[in-house]
């Protein structure tokens, strides 16, 4: 079987798996269980994903191109207003494809790196969206230096933020309908000033 055939069946398999992880969460999504959603028998997907490993993170590089489309699109008339605008996405991702937002941070599950001969390199879909955001961090703080730590202190916040958002956690805390407001403080915390 020639390379161009092979493709579509590799992309089918990816589909499959993210239709289950979408569905069922990063836990649901086994080899068998992608082969026969796709349509193909349990041995195919090892022709084009030598482990399992390998496979969840070619599900994960599709939210990760997924999340980078969304963030591609937030406008704003300076940087304060294009990272609120990339928080909101990223919470919004977060509550909308929570199987594929869990499964995405998982590097315990994942291989990112590319070593695998094919493999999917996810640093290439994760650097351009952190480096972008770090960049507009620093034109809010004035500080281009500390921006890489002052993004993934924001990053790993906003990440939390969706994580008990999630689990119905801030609700519980705040009462309903304060997200916003709970978002702003983030915000203000990390970048300084009012949103």
């Amino acid at each position: 079987m020639s390379s161009e055939e092979q493709s579509p069946l590799r992309e089918r398999l990816v589909d499959a798996g993210v239709e289950l992880v979408l569905a069922e969460g990063s836990g649901a999504v086994g080899l068998r269980e992608i082969a026969r959603r796709a349509g193909v028998s349990h041995g195919a997907p090892r022709r084009y994903f030598a482990t399992h490993r390998e496979l969840l993170s070619a599900v994960a590089r599709r939210g990760f191109a997924e999340l980078a489309g969304r963030f591609a699109a937030v406008r704003g008339a300076d940087a304060r207003e294009r990272v609120a605008g990339m928080a909101r996405v990223y919470l919004a991702y977060a509550a909308e494809r929570r199987g594929m937002f869990e499964l995405m941070f998982r590097h315990d599950l994942l291989t990112g790196d590319g070593s695998a001969p094919g493999g999917p390199r996810l640093r290439e879909e994760t650097a351009p969206l952190f480096g972008e955001m770090a960049r507009l961090v620093g034109e809010c703080t004035g500080d281009a230096g500390r921006a890489p730590v002052a993004t993934a202190a924001l990053w790993a916040n906003l990440h939390g933020l969706a994580q008990l958002q999630g689990w119905g956690s801030t609700g519980l805390m705040l009462g309903e309908g304060r997200e916003e407001e709970l978002l702003r403080a983030v915000l203000d915390a990390h970048l300084g000033g009012q949103a």
